[in-house]
């Protein structure tokens, strides 16, 4: 039997503008795009793939969360060559810049809807 992780899932309330503010911030292109679901492929071809779907009780995930605050559900990490750069360039995208930072060499930045992403050098 082989298992194959191919795409990741993230709940938005408009899963168009995400996926856009993703587009931008990787780079990677929109293959599908419908109101309530949106495919964002690295390569057409294959490889890792991100999909947005409404989430029309969306409540944004609280960075770092207490005990009785939303907690994330995943998060994606992104390896980068430049943490500068890359946190300039989310902020650009519509990012924001987490006020809880757990590492040197680790941003963390809140997507526009409040979900966290990683940078961290390697």
């Amino acid at each position: 039997m082989r298992l194959t992780l191919t795409t990741v899932n993230i709940g938005a309330p408009d899963p168009v503008a995400l996926a856009r503010f993703y587009e931008q911030l990787l780079g990677w292109d929109i293959a599908v795009e419908e109101k309530h679901w949106v495919l964002l492929v690295q390569d057409l071809a294959g490889g890792v793939r991100l999909s947005f779907q409404h989430e029309p009780y969306y409540r944004p995930p609280v960075w770092p969360a207490g005990p009785n605050d939303q907690q994330m559900m995943m998060h994606l990490e992104i390896r980068v060559d430049d943490l500068a750069a890359a946190v300039e360039h989310a902020l650009a995208c519509g990012a924001t810049l987490a006020e809880y930072q757990p590492q040197d060499d680790v941003r963390v930045c809140l997507d526009p809807v409040g979900h966290p992403f990683c940078f961290w050098l390697g």
